[in-house]
């Protein structure tokens, strides 16, 4: 079905205003005519009067405002309009994007009752800490998974995930064969969003390895979206946590199938639209790049290779890619979101429309 063809009559609704929700609220009622959405409501539980001015900014680009019945009122005192309760968005929705740290909670208590009695299809989504809400899904690295089997449920992967899974799509360098022997991650993670107060760490932190296969979550939670085309990888990861709040690091060591020059993994590393290169070695300055030059300013690429660091040996038929990249924090997992959203509104056809967001991934920074 070709883009022109849709009809705008189908509604988003976004389930939070944190780290996630707030920006793609907005993104979405900026792009909502050229998405061919009908509205895009978010829904707040709580009426906050030091939100009150990123509540009304989203009421102004077009967003329209959910609350829980009982909360009405009190959202009115404060001089917010509110369009819809909750239940009847829920009700009037046709793709439900929860961007809450209670997805699988809301899952129990809201979609799968309403999933039960639907007449007509609707997709639910959660972001990357809500495991098990539904099929594991990141934006040009498993795509098939949405054309092949239509899932209905959704789990957008973390940054990181995305940022791990992106680096191994982007070296195994066959469409016809999975040529990865075996990859090591240490995800370098900052503390908190620089939208948040809570969690701030004052020293590097080490996480425990409590997963005894892949040591943390971030190389299972790569494994499990691979595990989605039935692309069985042997990955590893170990994590700490820095007194930073602008971006996660990845440090990384993959292990390919036959021999390859650094010349070589630059280029696939460059042909691949999802990977971006950068000579700057510091996060700051790949986060203010991101600031002064990206959509919300944000980076949507789901990895960002620091281009010195990259070190390639070769070594009886294989080669060992080691080096440092920087996560994107919630960049990928937005832009990957925004898929979601678009297949539950479109099916296929999601793919023409999110060609409009490719000028929104750099070849380099």
């Amino acid at each position: 079905m070709s883009i022109q063809k849709q009809t705008n009559n189908k509604s988003v609704l976004i389930v939070g205003t944190g780290t996630i929700g707030e920006p793609l609220i907005g993104l979405l009622a900026d792009f909502k005519n050229k998405l061919k959405i009908g509205k895009v409501y978010f829904h707040k539980r709580t009426p906050l009067t030091d939100e009150y001015a990123k509540v009304e900014s989203l009421i102004s680009r077009g967003a329209k405002l959910v609350t829980n019945k009982d909360c009405k009122e009190n959202f009115e005192k404060i001089g917010h309009k509110v369009s819809l309760t909750f239940d009847k968005a829920l009700d009037e929705a046709d793709v439900i994007v929860d961007c809450t740290p209670a997805g699988n909670k809301h899952k129990d208590k809201h979609y799968l009752p309403l999933d039960c009695e639907d007449t007509k299809r609707r997709i639910y989504i959660a972001q990357g800490s809500e495991k098990g809400f539904g099929t594991p899904y990141a934006y040009g690295i498993n795509d098939d998974v949405l054309q092949e089997h239509y899932p209905n449920f959704i789990q957008v992967v973390s940054c990181n995930t995305h940022n791990i899974a992106c680096l191994i799509d982007a070296l195994s360098f066959s469409l016809r064969s999975w040529e990865i022997i075996k990859g090591d991650f240490v995800c370098i993670r900052r503390a908190n969003d620089i939208s948040q107060d809570d969690s701030f760490a004052p020293a590097p932190t080490i996480s425990e390895h409590k997963d005894v296969v892949y040591g943390t979550h971030h190389a299972r939670d790569a494994c499990d979206l691979f595990r989605t085309q039935r692309k069985i990888i042997d990955l590893f990861s170990s994590a700490m946590k820095t007194n930073t709040q602008y971006m996660h690091s990845i440090r990384f060591n993959i292990r390919i199938k036959g021999g390859y020059t650094k010349q070589d993994i630059l280029n696939q590393l460059y042909e691949n639209k999802f990977v971006t290169l950068t000579e700057k070695t510091s996060a700051n300055k790949v986060f203010s790049f991101g600031r002064d030059h990206g959509y919300y300013g944000r980076i949507f690429n789901q990895a960002v290779v620091v281009e010195p660091s990259l070190h390639v040996r070769q070594y009886q038929g294989e080669t060992q890619v080691s080096g440092f990249c920087f996560t994107p924090q919630d960049g990928n997992s937005l832009l990957s979101s925004i898929a979601a959203i678009l297949y539950g509104l479109h099916d296929d056809a999601y793919i023409e429309y999110m060609k409009q967001f490719d000028k929104y991934l750099f070849k380099k920074i």
